[in-house]
């Protein structure tokens, strides 16, 4: 089968992973995929080796000219947030498929509603990357959770430090994570914030306010995000919103111990597992508790991320996204 995704992006962030991850495992079933938009040193350095095509489009206009070239011979063309359905929705010729990243519906403005008003009656089917974002977009949508790929987990000790990964922005509530940790105030711990973001500045005050700088680094962007998450001892993912949480799902993939928000899509991933740690939303207090049992148990750390694991293993696959995918495909061709 070949297929077109397309995203308007020159950056790498949580839809740009979700598109190269699937494309690649798409690929390795034996599709011919191409994929339109994302950073194009890194969408070309991630699909290399699987032998996916790639096309910069930094544009609207340049994803509707690349769908017109390439989804002439496409048997499906896969678009990816409002800017990328719009334009498959004018130039695709073959049938389109949306993914649905967030929970909110098309048409928080003028200019949204218009482009939903013509992207619902091109797309032949949606899928949602969670039933919580199922719940919250306009029209139906089938779900199919996102993959990451099995990680071969070391036995060993892992360094004392709890990490936090996401970009700085306000609807992460890294300050939530912050003040978890001060609550926690794990002796000889370390709280690790990967990512960067407008936060950055506040989240700093926030951390000397709390008397805890000294045992917070930001690290900023880091390319050996594995390599961290397969050394630490804790996860903490506050957002309250979050559609999926590719970081969460890497965590469990390395059998990383998570303490998260229990809204969100957290209790679909997280909290699919026994003795999940999930917290209310916005209570750092609560979140504080949770995280000072995990660092005075490392028995309970170890049996709760392979409990997270195993999690990952049975749902939230590559594989698994790929053959939930194709059937999204097969229905809409058939």
């Amino acid at each position: 089968m070949r297929i077109v995704h397309a995203v308007r992006s020159d950056g790498f962030a949580g839809v740009e992973r979700h598109i190269a991850t699937l494309a690649a495992a798409q690929a390795n079933a034996g599709h011919d995929v191409v994929v339109v938009g994302g950073d194009p040193d890194r969408m070309a350095a991630e699909l290399s080796p699987s032998g996916v095509r790639t096309i910069a489009a930094r544009s609207t206009a340049d994803v509707l000219l690349a769908i017109r070239r390439e989804g002439a011979e496409a048997e499906i063309v896969h678009a990816h947030m409002t800017a990328a359905e719009v334009a498959a929705s004018v130039s695709a010729q073959s049938p389109l498929v949306v993914t649905r990243h967030f929970a909110r519906a098309r048409g928080m403005t003028s200019t949204g509603r218009l482009a939903g008003v013509l992207v619902r009656r091109r797309v032949r089917a949606q899928i949602a990357i969670s039933r919580y974002v199922a719940k919250a977009v306009d029209g139906e949508a089938t779900v199919i959770y996102p993959g990451v790929p099995v990680v071969d987990v070391a036995p060993g000790p892992r360094r004392p430090a709890v990490l936090v990964v996401q970009r700085l922005q306000p609807e992460k509530r890294t300050d939530i994570a912050l003040r978890a940790f001060a609550a926690a105030d794990p002796a000889g711990w370390t709280l690790d914030i990967i990512g960067r973001g407008p936060e950055e500045p506040a989240l700093r005050a926030l951390a000397r306010r709390l008397g805890v700088a000294d045992r917070v680094r930001f690290l900023g962007f880091r390319d050996d995000v594995s390599e961290q998450m397969s050394g630490a001892g804790v996860l903490l993912a506050p957002c309250d919103v979050e559609g999926l949480g590719l970081s969460v799902l890497e965590a469990m993939a390395h059998a990383l111990p998570v303490v998260a928000s229990r809204a969100g899509a957290h209790g679909e991933t997280v909290g699919s597992v026994a003795g999940a740690r999930l917290h209310d939303p916005e209570d750092w207090e609560m979140a504080g508790r949770l995280l000072a049992e995990l660092v005075a148990d490392a028995g309970e750390r170890e049996d709760y991320g392979a409990r997270l694991a195993d999690a990952q293993r049975a749902r939230f696959t590559p594989e698994a996204q790929v053959a939930g995918t194709d059937a999204v495909y097969r229905k809409v061709m058939g």
